[in-house]
C-alpha cells in the first residue's frame, strides 16, 4: 500500500480487515492516574507482524497519554516502532500487520465517552467518522502523498465532502480559506494547481490542511519535515503552533530530529525497539535525561558552535537490531555503556518514576528513582562512571560523563597553492518546451553564472534551499550534466589544468575514476538486483582498475575502512539499514581512490545518530586519503562540523561565500541570516523565536527571475530604489569573504544562536 492509499484511507476512512480472532486486550493502566485532561490514551499496546520469516514485534508494550492542547513528541532511531505506533491509532497497519493486545482510548473532547479505537471495525462507520473529522494524520513525504492526478483542491474538498454536510461550492469555498488558513499564498488559484506544480514546503502545507479541514481534536504528524530544507522546516513548524494556538488541538509528532523535539514539544516519549525507554517533559528528557539511550541520542546531535576548529560528533555504538531479532533482557544492552553484566541481558528493566511525570526503564536506578550504588562497580566502568545520580543521569552538558569529541587536527591552506578545482561563470538552463511541435518557450534558470574554487584537501559546504540549484552545480561538477556555459577547470596529479565543461564523454573517461558522487537516498541510489561485491567493484572493473580476484580484495578492504565485514559482500541491500546503506554508497564512491568527492545531501535522510557515524567517517577518511569534498545539504548545524568554507546559493547564484566560523558569526548576506535562525536548536530554553527573520514561501520562478537583487522579493531589509533596480555583484566585503548585497558593510545582521556547553545536552 503506497502513501497515496494510505491518505486516501484517512479521508474516506479505510483500513485493513480485521481478523476473525479478535485479541485479547489487558484493562487500562490508568485508572488510578489523573487523566481529566487527556484525550488520547494508550496502554500496553502491541502491534505484531506475521511475515514468513518469524514474528516481528514492531510495538511491544507502548503506553502513552496526549493530554488536551498539547504536543507529545515521540522520538528514536528508524525502525523503533514510532510510525507503526501512529499508525495503529487510526488503524491504519498494512497487512500482514495487526494490533494483537492493549488498548487505544480515545475522547475528542473532555465530556465524551471514552471508546476503544482497537477494539473498532476498521472499516465501521465508528472508525470511519473518526479518520479524518476527529484524528487527522500528516504524512512525511507530501509529494508521495498527494495524488499527482487530482488538483490540490479535488483533494482537499473531497475531505470536507465526505465529513461534512455542505454543497460543492461550499466546500470550495472552505478549500480555498482552509488553504489561505495555512498560510498558502493566492489561495483562489492555488487551488487548481496539481501537486507538482507546487514546492515541498507547499504541499506539505496542503497535507496539512487536508488533516485539518474538519477541525479534528488531534494531529498524528509523522515525520513531517524530515525531507524539507531547514527555512521550509522551519515555517511547518511555525504553521502548526499558530494552529494550534487558534484551534487549541493535540499533537502527537514522530520525528527524530530533536532539535525539532526542543522546538515544539511539551511532553517527550524516547521509543527503542518498540518500548519506551523514557517519558518525561521536554525540560527534563534535555535536561535531566536518564536512560542511557536519551543521554546517548542528544549526545549525537550535531551544534552549532561558531568555530573554525571542527570536532568528531559522539556516537551511539553499533546499530539497533532487527525486531525479529531483538535481544534478551534490556532492548538496549547491546549498544550501553552502563550494561550491569548478568542482569541486563537477562532481565526486562523495571519502570521507574522520577515523579512529576518522569519514567523511564532502566535497571540503573532503584525502585524510589535513586542510582543503585552497585552500577559502578558492576559495569565495571568505575572510572567513567562517578557513584552520584546527577553524574550518571547524564543531565544537560554540565554533568561530568557527557562525552566530549575531541577536535580535529587543524589544517591551514596555503592561498598561493592552486585549487584543485575551480568553476568559473558556470550556467545550467533547461528549456522550457510548451508548443504542440515542442518548440522553446523559455528556459529554467537552475545555475547562473556561478563561480568558485576548492583547494586539494579542502570541504567546501554549499547551502541553499531546495530549488536553489545546490545539486545542479554538483552533477555538473561530476559532469553528469553538460553545462550550458562556463568553465571547470580541474588540475590533474601531474599540474595540468583541463577544462572538464567543454569535454565529450570519451574524454572524461579518466576523470570519472577521480571525481566521485555519494547521493542522498541510501535506498534508491543501490541496485536491488547486485550484491555489495557488485556494486562496489563495478567502478573498478567500469574503469579497468582490477580484474578477478583483486576486484575481491580491494572491496574487502574498502568495506573494513568503511566500518563494514567483508563477509558481507556478497549480500544484497536490502539486508542492511540506512546507515549501512550510505556506508556502502561512500565505498563505491572511494573504491577507485578518487581526489574529489561530491557528498549531495548525502546524510540528510538519516537518524540523528547514524548521520553522526557518517560524518565522522567522512572526516576520517578525508584525513586518510586526503580527499576533497563539495559537501552540499540545506542543514547548517551538520555543514558546520566537516567543512572549511561555506558557499550560499539562492536562485541559481551565490550570495555569500566565507570561512565556515566567520560565516556562522557575523553573515553578510540577509538571506545567510535566514538559513541560520532557521535551524532549530537542541534546547528548549533557547527556543526560536517563532516567525523571526522568517522567509515568505513564494521562492520567484527560476524561469523568470526578478530583477535587481534576486533575494528582494523575500528580504526584510529591502530598499526598493536600489534592491529592485540593480542587481548587486558578489564582491570582496571582508577577509576572505564575499556578499552579494548591496548593503553588507551598513547591515548588522544576527549570526547563529550558539549551543554553548553549559545550556546543551550535548
Amino acid at each position: 500500500m503506497n502513501q497515496i492509499q494510505r491518505s486516501r484511507e484517512i479521508i474516506e476512512g479505510g483500513g485493513r480487515t480485521r481478523e476473525e480472532s479478535r485479541p485479547s486486550h489487558q484493562a487500562s493502566a490508568s485508572s488510578d492516574v489523573d487523566d481529566t485532561d487527556v484525550l488520547l490514551r494508550i496502554r500496553n499496546l502491541h502491534t505484531h507482524f506475521s511475515t514468513h520469516e518469524g514474528l516481528v514485534k514492531a510495538v511491544d508494550g507502548v503506553s502513552l497519554e496526549v493530554p488536551q492542547g498539547k504536543t507529545v513528541c515521540v522520538v528514536g532511531e528508524s525502525g523503533c516502532g514510532k510510525s507503526v505506533t501512529a499508525r495503529s491509532i487510526l488503524q491504519l497497519v498494512e497487512r500482514p500487520g495487526r494490533i494483537v493486545d492493549g488498548s487505544i482510548e480515545w475522547r475528542p473532547d473532555l465530556d465524551s465517552e471514552w471508546v476503544d479505537l482497537a477494539k473498532l471495525d476498521p472499516r465501521g462507520d465508528r472508525m470511519r467518522r473518526i479518520r479524518g473529522s476527529e484524528i487527522g494524520m500528516v504524512f512525511q513525504e507530501p509529494m508521495a502523498s498527494l495524488s499527482p492526478m487530482y488538483t490540490v483542491g479535488a483533494q482537499l474538498t473531497e475531505a470536507i465532502l465526505l465529513h461534512e454536510k455542505v454543497s460543492q461550492e461550499e466546500a470550495r469555498e472552505r478549500a480555498i480559506n482552509q488553504l489561505r488558513r495555512v498560510g498558502i499564498p493566492q489561495p483562489e488559484r492555488r487551488i487548481d494547481a496539481y501537486p507538482f506544480q507546487l514546492s515541498g514546503g507547499m504541499c506539505q502545507r496542503v497535507m496539512i490542511a487536508i488533516a485539518l479541514a474538519c477541525d479534528p481534536a488531534l494531529l498524528i504528524a509523522d515525520e513531517p519535515t524530515t525531507a524539507l530544507d531547514v527555512t521550509t522546516q522551519a515555517r511547518i513548524l511555525d504553521l502548526l503552533q499558530d494552529l494550534q494556538d487558534q484551534t487549541g488541538m493535540s499533537m502527537v509528532f514522530i520525528t527524530h530530529d530533536l532539535g525539532v523535539v526542543a522546538e515544539i514539544a511539551d511532553e517527550v516519549t524516547v521509543m527503542y525497539l518498540g518500548r519506551v525507554a523514557e517519558h518525561g517533559t521536554v525540560e527534563q528528557i534535555f535536561e535531566d535525561p536518564k536512560h542511557p539511550y536519551t543521554q546517548a541520542l542528544l549526545r549525537s546531535i550535531p551544534t552549532m558552535r561558531g568555530s573554525n576548529k571542527r570536532r568528531r560528533l559522539s556516537t551511539i555504538r553499533g546499530m539497533v537490531p532487527h525486531p525479529q531479532n531483538r535481544p534478551e533482557g534490556c532492548p538496549f544492552h547491546t549498544r550501553c555503556d552502563h550494561a550491569i553484566p548478568g542482569l541486563c541481558e537477562q532481565t526486562s528493566p523495571p519502570l521507574i518514576d522520577f515523579g512529576a511525570n518522569h519514567q523511564a526503564q532502566c535497571h540503573l536506578y532503584d525502585a524510589d528513582g535513586a542510582l543503585r550504588s552497585d552500577v559502578a562497580v558492576a559495569t565495571g566502568r568505575a572510572a567513567d562512571v562517578p557513584a552520584d545520580a546527577a553524574a550518571v543521569d547524564g543531565g544537560a552538558a554540565r554533568s561530568s560523563t557527557t562525552v566530549t569529541p575531541r577536535e580535529r587536527p587543524e589544517r591551514v591552506f596555503d592561498d598561493d597553492t592552486p585549487p584543485l578545482v575551480e568553476v568559473r561563470d558556470l550556467a545550467m538552463h533547461f528549456p522550457i518546451r510548451r508548443s504542440a511541435f515542442g518548440r522553446t518557450t523559455g528556459v529554467i534558470r537552475a545555475v547562473d553564472g556561478v563561480s568558485f574554487a576548492i583547494r586539494e584537501g579542502e570541504t567546501l559546504g554549499l547551502v541553499g534551499e531546495s530549488g536553489c540549484g545546490k545539486t545542479t552545480v554538483g552533477r555538473c561538477l561530476a559532469r553528469v550534466l553538460q553545462p550550458t556555459s562556463g568553465h571547470i577547470y580541474y588540475r590533474t596529479k601531474d599540474g595540468r589544468v583541463v577544462d572538464l565543461a567543454g569535454m565529450r564523454k570519451r574524454e572524461l573517461a579518466p576523470f570519472r575514476r577521480e571525481i566521485r558522487v555519494v547521493f542522498q537516498d541510501p535506498y534508491s541510489s543501490l541496485n536491488p538486483r547486485m550484491t555489495l561485491l557488485q556494486l562496489v567493484g563495478e567502478p573498478l572493473k567500469t574503469n579497468e582498475l582490477a580484474s578477478g580476484s583483486e576486484i575481491e580484495d580491494r572491496v574487502a578492504e574498502m568495506l573494513r575502512r568503511v566500518g563494514l565485514r567483508p563477509e558481507y559482500m556478497h549480500r544484497y541491500p536490502h539486508a542492511f539499514s540506512g546507515g549501512e546503506r550510505q556506508r556502502i554508497n561512500i565505498a563505491r564512491a572511494l573504491i577507485t581512490e578518487p581526489r574529489l568527492v561530491i557528498a549531495d545531501e548525502a546524510v540528510s535522510a538519516l537518524d540523528v545518530s547514524v548521520r553522526a557515524q557518517i560524518l565522522n567517517l567522512l572526516a576520517d577518511l578525508q584525513d586518510e586519503y586526503n580527499l576533497t569534498y563539495l559537501f552540499i545539504s540545506h542543514d547548517l548545524s551538520v555543514v558546520e562540523h566537516l567543512c572549511d568554507r561555506v558557499t550560499v546559493m539562492y536562485l541559481g547564484s551565490i550570495v555569500e561565500t566565507a570561512e565556515t566560523g566567520a560565516l556562522y558569526s557575523a553573515p553578510r548576506h540577509p538571506y545567510t541570516e535566514a538559513l541560520l535562525n532557521a535551524v532549530p536548536l537542541p534546547d528548549p530554553r533557547n527556543r526560536r523565536n517563532r516567525h523571526e527573520h522568517s522567509l515568505p514561501d513564494d521562492l520567484p520562478d527560476p524561469a523568470n527571475p526578478p530583477a535587481g537583487c534576486l533575494f528582494h522579493t523575500r528580504c526584510p531589509h529591502v530598499q526598493p530604489e536600489t534592491c529592485e533596480a540593480t542587481r548587486p555583484e558578489l564582491r570582496r566585503v571582508g577577509v576572505d569573504r564575499l556578499a552579494a548585497c548591496h548593503f553588507s558593510e551598513q547591515l548588522t545582521l544576527a549570526g547563529a544562536k550558539i549551543v554553548t556547553r553549559e545550556s546543551s545536552p550535548t
